[in-house]
Protein backbone atom coordinates (compact mmCIF):
# COMPACT_ATOMS: atom_id res chain seq x y z
CA UNK A 1 0.00 0.00 0.00
CA UNK A 2 1.42 3.07 -0.86
CA UNK A 3 1.10 5.99 2.03
CA UNK A 4 0.43 9.52 0.78
CA UNK A 5 0.84 12.74 3.24
CA UNK A 6 -1.74 15.28 1.94
CA UNK A 7 1.60 17.97 0.43
CA UNK A 8 2.61 14.57 -1.63
CA UNK A 9 -0.90 14.06 -2.96
CA UNK A 10 -0.81 16.23 -6.42
CA UNK A 11 3.08 15.31 -6.86
CA UNK A 12 2.15 11.81 -6.87
CA UNK A 13 -0.82 11.96 -9.06
CA UNK A 14 1.41 14.34 -11.96
CA UNK A 15 4.05 11.21 -11.60
CA UNK A 16 1.19 8.99 -12.50
CA UNK A 17 -0.06 10.81 -15.62
CA UNK A 18 3.80 11.53 -16.66
CA UNK A 19 3.97 7.26 -16.19
CA UNK A 20 0.38 7.07 -18.90
CA UNK A 21 -1.02 5.54 -15.42
CA UNK A 22 -4.83 6.60 -14.53
CA UNK A 23 -4.40 8.67 -11.69
CA UNK A 24 -7.38 7.65 -8.92
CA UNK A 25 -9.97 10.36 -9.15
CA UNK A 26 -9.90 13.11 -6.14
CA UNK A 27 -13.32 15.05 -5.53
CA UNK A 28 -13.20 18.38 -4.93
CA UNK A 29 -13.43 19.88 -1.53
CA UNK A 30 -17.56 19.97 -1.24
CA UNK A 31 -17.95 21.05 2.13
CA UNK A 32 -16.30 21.72 5.91
CA UNK A 33 -17.44 20.20 9.60
CA UNK A 34 -16.09 21.98 12.24
CA UNK A 35 -15.83 20.51 15.59
CA UNK A 36 -15.55 22.28 18.60
CA UNK A 37 -13.61 20.89 21.83
CA UNK A 38 -15.58 22.43 24.71
CA UNK A 39 -13.60 22.77 27.73
CA UNK A 40 -14.00 24.56 31.11
CA UNK A 41 -11.86 27.80 31.81
CA UNK A 42 -11.61 27.35 35.75
CA UNK A 43 -11.23 23.61 35.41
CA UNK A 44 -10.20 22.07 38.41
CA UNK A 45 -8.03 19.39 36.94
CA UNK A 46 -6.20 21.69 34.98
CA UNK A 47 -4.99 24.26 37.75
CA UNK A 48 -1.33 25.03 37.85
CA UNK A 49 -0.93 23.47 40.91
CA UNK A 50 -2.67 20.22 39.81
CA UNK A 51 -0.57 20.15 36.89
CA UNK A 52 2.99 20.80 38.35
CA UNK A 53 1.95 18.01 40.63
CA UNK A 54 1.05 15.29 37.37
CA UNK A 55 -0.60 13.08 39.36
CA UNK A 56 -0.87 9.15 37.74
CA UNK A 57 -3.72 8.68 35.31
CA UNK A 58 -4.65 12.46 35.71
CA UNK A 59 -4.88 14.54 32.45
CA UNK A 60 -2.12 16.78 32.22
CA UNK A 61 -3.05 19.14 29.69
CA UNK A 62 -5.85 20.41 27.81
CA UNK A 63 -7.57 18.16 24.83
CA UNK A 64 -7.08 20.92 22.11
CA UNK A 65 -3.93 19.45 21.06
CA UNK A 66 -5.08 15.98 20.55
CA UNK A 67 -8.14 17.06 18.69
CA UNK A 68 -5.93 18.95 16.62
CA UNK A 69 -3.64 16.60 15.65
CA UNK A 70 -6.54 14.16 15.03
CA UNK A 71 -7.82 16.42 12.35
CA UNK A 72 -4.56 16.35 10.78
CA UNK A 73 -4.65 12.80 10.39
CA UNK A 74 -7.66 12.56 8.99
CA UNK A 75 -7.30 15.09 6.49
CA UNK A 76 -5.95 12.59 3.36
CA UNK A 77 -9.05 10.31 4.28
CA UNK A 78 -11.67 13.39 4.77
CA UNK A 79 -10.24 14.79 1.31
CA UNK A 80 -10.77 12.31 -0.81
CA UNK A 81 -14.30 12.16 0.45
CA UNK A 82 -14.34 15.59 -0.72
CA UNK A 83 -14.55 16.91 3.11
CA UNK A 84 -12.60 19.24 5.03
CA UNK A 85 -12.41 19.31 8.78
CA UNK A 86 -11.67 22.26 10.87
CA UNK A 87 -11.21 21.98 15.18
CA UNK A 88 -12.54 25.09 17.05
CA UNK A 89 -11.64 25.74 20.33
CA UNK A 90 -14.72 27.01 22.96
CA UNK A 91 -13.27 27.81 26.74
CA UNK A 92 -16.47 28.33 28.77
CA UNK A 93 -15.84 31.05 31.47
CA UNK A 94 -18.49 29.27 33.75
CA UNK A 95 -21.67 27.06 32.84
CA UNK A 96 -23.82 30.20 32.58
CA UNK A 97 -21.80 31.20 29.93
CA UNK A 98 -23.17 27.73 27.43
CA UNK A 99 -26.26 29.02 25.91
CA UNK A 100 -24.46 31.65 24.43
CA UNK A 101 -21.59 29.45 23.38
CA UNK A 102 -24.33 26.74 22.20
CA UNK A 103 -25.80 29.78 20.21
CA UNK A 104 -22.72 31.15 18.52
CA UNK A 105 -21.89 26.98 17.62
CA UNK A 106 -25.65 26.53 15.85
CA UNK A 107 -24.72 30.09 13.78
CA UNK A 108 -21.40 28.39 12.32
CA UNK A 109 -23.51 25.23 11.46
CA UNK A 110 -21.45 22.84 14.28
CA UNK A 111 -22.97 19.83 15.62
CA UNK A 112 -20.49 17.46 16.70
CA UNK A 113 -18.50 18.18 20.20
CA UNK A 114 -15.86 16.86 22.20
CA UNK A 115 -16.63 17.67 25.43
CA UNK A 116 -13.84 17.75 28.05
CA UNK A 117 -15.61 18.77 31.33
CA UNK A 118 -16.38 18.18 34.62
CA UNK A 119 -19.27 16.06 35.39
CA UNK A 120 -21.78 18.72 36.19
CA UNK A 121 -21.06 20.64 33.11
CA UNK A 122 -20.91 17.70 30.54
CA UNK A 123 -24.34 17.05 32.09
CA UNK A 124 -25.87 20.09 31.34
CA UNK A 125 -24.21 19.89 27.83
CA UNK A 126 -25.78 16.86 27.29
CA UNK A 127 -29.24 18.05 28.17
CA UNK A 128 -29.01 21.19 26.18
CA UNK A 129 -27.14 20.78 22.87
CA UNK A 130 -29.20 18.84 21.01
CA UNK A 131 -32.15 21.36 21.13
CA UNK A 132 -29.82 23.91 20.92
CA UNK A 133 -27.82 22.98 18.23
CA UNK A 134 -30.81 21.46 16.20
CA UNK A 135 -28.97 18.05 16.50
CA UNK A 136 -25.83 16.95 17.82
CA UNK A 137 -23.35 14.56 18.37
CA UNK A 138 -21.71 15.24 22.24
CA UNK A 139 -18.33 12.72 22.84
CA UNK A 140 -16.91 12.28 26.55
CA UNK A 141 -13.22 12.23 26.15
CA UNK A 142 -12.13 12.91 30.05
CA UNK A 143 -14.94 11.53 32.36
CA UNK A 144 -15.13 7.32 33.62
CA UNK A 145 -18.14 7.93 35.40
CA UNK A 146 -20.12 4.67 35.00
CA UNK A 147 -23.19 6.78 35.71
CA UNK A 148 -23.07 8.45 32.25
CA UNK A 149 -23.08 5.28 30.78
CA UNK A 150 -25.95 3.79 32.65
CA UNK A 151 -28.78 5.90 34.37
CA UNK A 152 -27.70 9.63 33.03
CA UNK A 153 -26.58 7.90 29.71
CA UNK A 154 -27.90 10.13 26.31
CA UNK A 155 -28.65 8.60 22.74
CA UNK A 156 -26.45 11.09 21.40
CA UNK A 157 -23.88 10.39 24.34
CA UNK A 158 -20.34 8.50 22.86
CA UNK A 159 -17.49 7.90 25.35
CA UNK A 160 -14.40 7.67 23.66
CA UNK A 161 -12.51 7.11 27.36
CA UNK A 162 -13.15 3.72 29.03
CA UNK A 163 -15.38 3.67 32.09
CA UNK A 164 -14.44 3.23 36.01
CA UNK A 165 -15.84 -0.72 35.13
CA UNK A 166 -13.65 -0.64 32.58
CA UNK A 167 -10.37 0.51 33.78
CA UNK A 168 -11.00 -2.22 37.19
CA UNK A 169 -12.10 -4.93 34.97
CA UNK A 170 -8.79 -5.10 33.50
CA UNK A 171 -6.73 -4.37 36.76
CA UNK A 172 -8.75 -7.61 38.09
CA UNK A 173 -7.83 -9.97 35.11
CA UNK A 174 -4.56 -9.52 35.27
CA UNK A 175 -4.31 -9.98 39.04
CA UNK A 176 -6.48 -13.61 38.40
CA UNK A 177 -4.49 -14.35 35.16
CA UNK A 178 -1.34 -13.87 37.86
CA UNK A 179 -2.86 -15.49 40.90
CA UNK A 180 -3.26 -12.50 42.96
CA UNK A 181 -6.23 -13.42 44.47
CA UNK A 182 -6.01 -12.34 47.86
CA UNK A 183 -6.11 -7.86 47.97
CA UNK A 184 -6.16 -5.84 50.51
CA UNK A 185 -7.98 -2.75 49.58
CA UNK A 186 -7.31 1.30 50.66
CA UNK A 187 -10.46 2.89 50.19
CA UNK A 188 -10.78 7.39 50.45
CA UNK A 189 -13.12 9.54 52.05
CA UNK A 190 -13.59 11.16 48.89
CA UNK A 191 -17.22 10.29 46.77
CA UNK A 192 -14.56 9.41 43.89
CA UNK A 193 -12.80 7.02 45.95
CA UNK A 194 -15.90 5.13 47.00
CA UNK A 195 -17.12 5.10 43.18
CA UNK A 196 -13.61 3.89 42.32
CA UNK A 197 -13.75 1.09 45.14
CA UNK A 198 -17.57 -0.06 44.28
CA UNK A 199 -16.21 -0.76 40.55
CA UNK A 200 -13.07 -2.70 42.23
CA UNK A 201 -15.53 -4.95 44.27
CA UNK A 202 -17.69 -5.83 41.22
CA UNK A 203 -14.26 -6.76 39.30
CA UNK A 204 -13.45 -8.34 41.90
CA UNK A 205 -16.48 -10.95 42.37
CA UNK A 206 -16.40 -10.99 38.34
CA UNK A 207 -13.05 -12.14 37.95
CA UNK A 208 -12.62 -14.53 41.37
CA UNK A 209 -10.59 -12.11 43.80
CA UNK A 210 -10.92 -12.10 47.09
CA UNK A 211 -10.54 -8.89 49.21
CA UNK A 212 -9.77 -9.58 52.28
CA UNK A 213 -10.12 -6.15 53.93
CA UNK A 214 -11.35 -3.05 52.94
CA UNK A 215 -9.19 -0.24 55.36
CA UNK A 216 -10.11 3.55 55.35
CA UNK A 217 -6.95 5.87 54.37
CA UNK A 218 -7.09 10.01 55.18
CA UNK A 219 -4.42 12.97 54.58
CA UNK A 220 -5.10 15.06 56.93
CA UNK A 221 -3.45 17.24 59.50
CA UNK A 222 -5.16 16.60 62.49
CA UNK A 223 -2.64 14.15 64.97
CA UNK A 224 -5.48 12.43 66.13
CA UNK A 225 -5.64 10.70 62.50
CA UNK A 226 -2.28 10.40 61.65
CA UNK A 227 -3.03 6.35 61.47
CA UNK A 228 -5.07 6.79 58.47
CA UNK A 229 -1.84 7.78 56.55
CA UNK A 230 0.64 5.83 57.88
CA UNK A 231 1.05 2.87 54.93
CA UNK A 232 2.92 0.69 56.98
CA UNK A 233 -0.01 0.30 59.70
CA UNK A 234 -2.36 0.72 56.77
CA UNK A 235 -0.85 -2.32 55.11
CA UNK A 236 0.11 -4.56 58.44
CA UNK A 237 -2.38 -7.67 57.37
CA UNK A 238 -0.49 -9.71 56.05
CA UNK A 239 -2.56 -12.42 53.69
CA UNK A 240 -2.96 -10.76 50.59
CA UNK A 241 -1.21 -10.82 47.85
CA UNK A 242 -1.32 -7.49 46.18
CA UNK A 243 -2.69 -3.64 47.41
CA UNK A 244 -5.27 -1.91 45.74
CA UNK A 245 -5.86 1.60 46.40
CA UNK A 246 -8.48 3.51 45.69
CA UNK A 247 -7.49 7.40 45.74
CA UNK A 248 -9.07 9.99 43.46
CA UNK A 249 -7.27 12.52 44.25
CA UNK A 250 -3.80 10.39 43.72
CA UNK A 251 -1.94 12.17 46.63
CA UNK A 252 -2.04 9.40 49.41
CA UNK A 253 -1.98 6.80 46.60
CA UNK A 254 1.70 8.14 44.75
CA UNK A 255 3.21 7.46 48.47
CA UNK A 256 2.29 3.69 48.42
CA UNK A 257 4.62 1.83 46.33
CA UNK A 258 7.37 0.53 48.39
CA UNK A 259 6.15 1.91 51.25
CA UNK A 260 4.04 -1.17 52.46
CA UNK A 261 4.86 -2.93 55.37
CA UNK A 262 5.11 -6.13 53.40
CA UNK A 263 6.49 -6.54 50.06
CA UNK A 264 3.63 -6.26 47.70
CA UNK A 265 2.71 -4.98 44.29
CA UNK A 266 0.40 -1.97 44.76
CA UNK A 267 -2.42 -1.59 42.04
CA UNK A 268 -5.03 0.77 41.17
CA UNK A 269 -4.28 4.50 41.18
CA UNK A 270 -0.41 3.87 41.52
CA UNK A 271 1.67 1.03 40.87
CA UNK A 272 0.16 -0.85 38.20
CA UNK A 273 -2.61 0.93 36.52
CA UNK A 274 -5.29 0.84 33.91
CA UNK A 275 -5.09 3.33 31.52
CA UNK A 276 -6.27 3.81 27.86
CA UNK A 277 -2.86 5.31 26.21
CA UNK A 278 0.53 4.96 27.64
CA UNK A 279 3.33 7.50 25.65
CA UNK A 280 5.46 3.65 26.07
CA UNK A 281 3.58 1.90 24.46
CA UNK A 282 5.84 -0.09 21.58
CA UNK A 283 3.29 -1.65 19.09
CA UNK A 284 0.82 -1.08 16.36
CA UNK A 285 2.30 2.76 15.19
CA UNK A 286 1.75 3.73 19.01
CA UNK A 287 5.01 5.16 19.10
CA UNK A 288 4.61 7.71 15.48
CA UNK A 289 1.44 8.76 17.68
CA UNK A 290 2.81 9.54 21.16
CA UNK A 291 5.83 11.14 18.93
CA UNK A 292 3.34 12.73 16.61
CA UNK A 293 1.69 14.10 19.73
CA UNK A 294 4.92 15.03 21.51
CA UNK A 295 5.82 17.09 18.72
CA UNK A 296 2.25 19.24 18.73
CA UNK A 297 1.98 19.54 22.63
CA UNK A 298 5.54 19.32 23.87
CA UNK A 299 3.84 16.68 26.17
CA UNK A 300 3.75 13.07 26.32
CA UNK A 301 -0.03 11.90 25.55
CA UNK A 302 -2.19 10.89 28.41
CA UNK A 303 -5.16 8.96 28.05
CA UNK A 304 -7.31 11.82 28.31
CA UNK A 305 -5.50 13.10 24.93
CA UNK A 306 -5.78 9.79 23.38
CA UNK A 307 -9.60 9.37 24.11
CA UNK A 308 -9.42 13.62 22.48
CA UNK A 309 -8.01 11.91 19.33
CA UNK A 310 -9.44 9.16 18.87
CA UNK A 311 -13.42 11.05 19.46
CA UNK A 312 -12.65 13.27 15.92
CA UNK A 313 -10.81 10.44 14.05
CA UNK A 314 -14.49 8.40 15.02
CA UNK A 315 -16.25 12.01 13.41
CA UNK A 316 -13.74 11.67 10.93
CA UNK A 317 -14.88 7.74 10.10
CA UNK A 318 -18.43 8.44 10.26
CA UNK A 319 -18.43 11.03 8.03
CA UNK A 320 -15.60 8.84 5.53
CA UNK A 321 -18.17 6.08 6.00
CA UNK A 322 -21.49 8.26 4.80
CA UNK A 323 -20.56 11.45 3.61
CA UNK A 324 -23.88 12.91 3.34
CA UNK A 325 -25.06 11.53 6.12
CA UNK A 326 -27.18 13.86 8.33
CA UNK A 327 -25.98 13.75 12.49
CA UNK A 328 -29.27 11.06 13.15
CA UNK A 329 -27.77 8.87 10.44
CA UNK A 330 -24.53 9.17 11.50
CA UNK A 331 -25.08 8.46 15.58
CA UNK A 332 -26.99 5.61 13.84
CA UNK A 333 -24.17 4.20 12.37
CA UNK A 334 -21.45 4.73 15.30
CA UNK A 335 -23.59 3.34 17.48
CA UNK A 336 -24.91 0.16 15.51
CA UNK A 337 -21.30 -0.76 15.72
CA UNK A 338 -20.11 -0.99 11.96
CA UNK A 339 -18.13 2.21 11.83
CA UNK A 340 -14.80 1.57 12.66
CA UNK A 341 -11.63 3.47 13.53
CA UNK A 342 -7.75 2.37 13.95
CA UNK A 343 -6.94 3.42 17.71
CA UNK A 344 -3.46 1.86 17.50
CA UNK A 345 -3.84 -0.33 19.87
CA UNK A 346 -4.33 -3.28 17.80
CA UNK A 347 -7.98 -4.53 17.07
CA UNK A 348 -10.37 -1.94 15.00
CA UNK A 349 -12.52 -0.12 17.60
CA UNK A 350 -16.42 0.25 17.07
CA UNK A 351 -18.74 1.69 19.09
CA UNK A 352 -21.40 -0.60 21.92
CA UNK A 353 -24.96 -0.26 20.82
CA UNK A 354 -26.12 -0.51 23.66
CA UNK A 355 -24.23 2.85 25.94
CA UNK A 356 -22.47 4.56 23.55
CA UNK A 357 -18.77 3.84 24.69
CA UNK A 358 -16.08 3.21 22.41
CA UNK A 359 -14.46 -0.79 22.70
CA UNK A 360 -10.62 -0.72 23.10
CA UNK A 361 -8.34 -2.91 24.66
CA UNK A 362 -6.77 -1.08 28.32
CA UNK A 363 -3.08 -0.68 28.57
CA UNK A 364 -2.11 -2.32 32.37
CA UNK A 365 0.96 -0.08 33.32
CA UNK A 366 3.58 1.69 35.09
CA UNK A 367 5.30 5.19 34.75
CA UNK A 368 8.05 3.40 32.86
CA UNK A 369 6.03 0.89 30.47
CA UNK A 370 3.48 -1.12 29.34
CA UNK A 371 3.03 -4.55 31.02
CA UNK A 372 0.01 -6.21 29.57
CA UNK A 373 -3.33 -5.30 27.84
CA UNK A 374 -6.51 -6.12 28.45
CA UNK A 375 -8.57 -8.17 27.82
CA UNK A 376 -6.22 -10.78 28.61
CA UNK A 377 -5.15 -13.94 26.23
CA UNK A 378 -8.22 -16.79 27.80
CA UNK A 379 -10.74 -14.29 28.69
CA UNK A 380 -13.77 -14.83 26.80
CA UNK A 381 -16.86 -13.81 25.64
CA UNK A 382 -19.81 -15.51 23.15
CA UNK A 383 -19.65 -12.22 20.62
CA UNK A 384 -16.48 -10.10 21.23
CA UNK A 385 -13.63 -9.85 24.32
CA UNK A 386 -13.55 -6.54 24.35
CA UNK A 387 -17.30 -6.72 25.81
CA UNK A 388 -15.33 -8.44 29.03
CA UNK A 389 -14.32 -4.81 29.74
CA UNK A 390 -16.97 -2.93 31.22
CA UNK A 391 -21.09 -3.12 31.20
CA UNK A 392 -22.19 -6.00 29.37
CA UNK A 393 -25.31 -5.55 27.42
CA UNK A 394 -27.39 -7.18 29.46
CA UNK A 395 -26.60 -5.75 32.76
CA UNK A 396 -26.41 -2.24 30.83
CA UNK A 397 -29.19 0.19 32.48
CA UNK A 398 -29.28 2.73 29.49
CA UNK A 399 -32.17 2.38 27.55
CA UNK A 400 -31.17 5.33 25.29
CA UNK A 401 -30.83 4.61 21.96
CA UNK A 402 -30.16 7.24 19.06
Amino acid sequence: MVSLCRCGLLAWMLMLAGLGVAAPVVKAAQGSVNVAVISLADDARYAPRRLERAYAGHPQGRALDAARLAAEDSAVELETAGLTLKVREVLLSNAQALPKALEELKAAGVHHLVADLPVAEMSLLVRTAPAALEGAMVFNTGLDNDALRGDSCAAHLLHTFPSRQMLTDSLAQYLAARSWRKVLLLQGPLPGDQLQADAFNRSARRFGLKITQTRPFKLSGDPRERDLSNTRLLTGEREHDVVAVMDSDGEFARTLPYATQWPRPVVGSNGLMAAAWHPQWERNGGPQLSRRFQRLAKRPMQGQDWAAWAAVKAVAAGLVDEPNARIPQQLKRLRSGTVYLDGFKGPRLSFRPWDGQLRQPVFLSHIDGVVGLAPLEGVLHPTEVMDTLGVDEKESTCRARP
